[in-house]
């Protein structure tokens, strides 16, 4: 099941208003007190804006600018090999720069007049219901740290890279940007757990690390793999399978690690129909009703 919170270091706020991110033993920065306070002063930022207030603009460090140009590089190359054709024509139309990290406010303003998409800032972990619900309005909660510069292509966590590079350009394309908020509609129907983790899955292995066959190829659309220098290339040893959406919302998995098995689409079509249309009439009562007839096949 969906275990997104293993991925994000949790942030607190004491009673004095400290603002503490508490990084994994592994995560490369914490040994480094300046990496630490850094991605603190951050998360405070995000914790303090509030709807209408101006978006938090982060001084980013020449440490930290080279990360990004050096993993929208790498990146860029990968995409042209790997990427969907759908998502290379969304990001040649969103043209990210890649010799700066961008501001949430620039992510916006070249992302809003291409889907109605923006960008507002979040500290680390969204609860579910208020990270997909906020689809609805066409607005993603991003974060805004970089990853520790001794690992520049590599993350235990999601990063402005993620949010940007893998998010930003999937969104940006009309035909996803409208399965994003179909999502976020479908969560204003929900009343059950059980059935948010199950869009939350179905998500996962579509919106996040989905692919689809294009010719004699298999390509990738998902925001996951868009934004990972290592698994965009692993993810032509997973296990493909069509895709089903009885078997996405109820398949065991882990998070942590390059996913060994992949939903794979025949079509960009394909995506909208199944995955989108879904999404598009997802009640409470839909994850029986899928696994039912599943069952019946």
């Amino acid at each position: 099941m969906f275990t997104e919170a293993q991925l994000y270091s949790p942030v607190t706020r004491s009673g004095d208003g400290d603002v503490l991110v508490h990084l994994s033993d592994e995560h490369p920065g914490v040994h480094d007190p300046d990496y630490r306070a850094r991605r603190n002063a951050i998360a405070a930022l995000a914790l303090d804006y509030a709807p209408g207030k101006p978006l938090p603009h982060i001084d980013y460090t020449d440490a930290e600018q080279e990360v990004w140009r050096i993993v929208s590089a790498e990146l860029a190359r990968k995409h042209q090999k790997y990427a969907a054709t759908e998502v290379l024509a969304a990001a040649a139309r969103l043209d990210l720069p890649s010799d700066h990290i961008p501001q949430l406010d620039e992510v916006s303003a070249a992302l809003t007049p291409l889907t109605g998409f923006r960008y507002v800032p979040a500290a680390g972990l969204v609860p579910l219901r208020e990270f997909f619900g906020s689809f609805a309005d066409r607005t993603f909660h991003s974060t805004q740290y970089i990853r520790h510069h001794s690992a520049p292509l590599y993350t235990p966590e999601p990063d402005a890279i993620h949010e940007i590079i893998g998010h930003a350009n999937q969104i940006a394309s009309p035909r996803f940007a409208a399965i994003y908020e179909a999502v976020g509609a479908a969560v204003a129907r929900l009343t059950t757990e059980k059935a948010l983790k199950f869009l939350a899955d179905v998500f996962w292995f579509s919106m996040e690390f989905g692919v689809v066959r294009e010719k004699d190829e298999i390509r990738c659309y998902g925001a996951g793999l868009l934004s990972s220098y290592g698994e965009i290339e692993e993810f032509q040893r997973a296990e493909l399978r069509p895709l089903d959406v009885a078997t996405m919302g109820t398949a065991v998995y882990d998070i942590t690690h390059y996913q060994p098995i992949l939903y794979c689409a025949q079509s960009i079509s394909e995506i909208e129909d199944v995955i989108g249309g879904f999404f598009a009439t997802m009640d409470d009562d839909s994850p029986h009703r899928v696994l039912h007839a599943s069952s019946r096949m």
